[in-house]
């Protein structure tokens, strides 16, 4: 079922199935939808309740004047819970996804039952990806969210898949034409200022589960490999045939792994 609704002040685009004994919340990434996960929530149980949400200055819901930050995304992600009666969740992190969801844990604790980072990871921007950041920022104002859509979507998948993915890969940039490129500049203004959660993460003693692609595009498997070791308590999964999107890529395993995670 789909449905708007205020939260923290603006329109909130919401999809809920109803039903489960476990609530899975999945949150996507840059430049995506919620859209995103209808493939991958067909193949799920439906022992499984599943909330996902459009996050802030992307598809239908509402944006930040200024500046959509971690913190007031992942506050809209406690405000959906809210709105479900969902007491306690699991929550599902895509790339940007995951920073929101382990900001949403950093400040909502008791509302989650673990955390499963997709092709995600706790860091900062390095000063380099900042100025790219800036840039990105400047071709929105000139009319280029497009052209940059274009240009990442297919990155986002592994060489070997993007025969097989093309028509995935263009209904993702089709969808993409419903972003408010206001909102999404807000959105690159968080990214860009968020804070480095590694520190948090290692102390937060969250159940972790996280899946790294070995064709990532943005993670490469060194990336991966220092994450593996910095965080030695998490679970990880390394999807041989995958880029920057498993659940789209290998879902059958991604599937099998969560299962095992959620317990079921």
């Amino acid at each position: 079922m789909e449905f708007f609704a205020t939260c923290n002040g603006i329109p909130v685009h919401i999809s809920d199935s109803k039903k489960g004994e476990k609530t899975l919340v999945l949150l996507h990434g840059y430049l995506e939808t919620l859209y995103v996960w209808e493939d991958f929530i067909k193949i799920l149980p439906e022992s499984i309740r599943v909330i996902s949400i459009d996050l802030p200055g992307h598809g239908l819901t509402g944006s930040n004047k200024e500046e959509n930050s971690m913190a007031f995304m992942s506050d809209i992600v406690k405000s959906v819970l809210d709105l479900c009666n969902i007491e306690s969740a699991y929550v599902v992190g895509h790339s940007m996804g995951g920073y929101v969801a382990i900001e949403a844990i950093k400040r909502h604790r008791e509302r989650f039952a673990g955390l499963v980072l997709m092709h995600s990871g706790p860091g900062a921007d390095s000063d380099e990806k900042k100025v790219d950041r800036d840039r990105e920022i400047e071709l929105i104002k000139k009319a280029k969210l497009q052209t940059i859509v274009k240009l990442g979507i297919p990155k986002m998948f592994a060489k070997e898949n993007l025969r097989r993915m093309d028509e995935k890969i263009t209904e993702i940039e089709e969808i993409s034409e419903t972003h408010d490129p206001e909102g999404i500049a807000a959105t690159v203004r968080g990214l860009k200022n968020r804070e480095d959660n590694l520190a948090f993460l290692k102390e937060s003693k969250i159940p972790l589960l996280i899946f790294f692609g070995m064709d990532d595009y943005h993670i490469t498997y060194e990336k991966a490999m220092t994450l593996q070791k910095e965080l030695p308590e998490a679970k990880c999964i390394f999807l041989l045939h995958s880029g920057h999107n498993g659940f789209l890529e290998e879902p059958q395993i991604v599937k099998e792994e969560l299962l095992k995670f959620l317990e079921l």
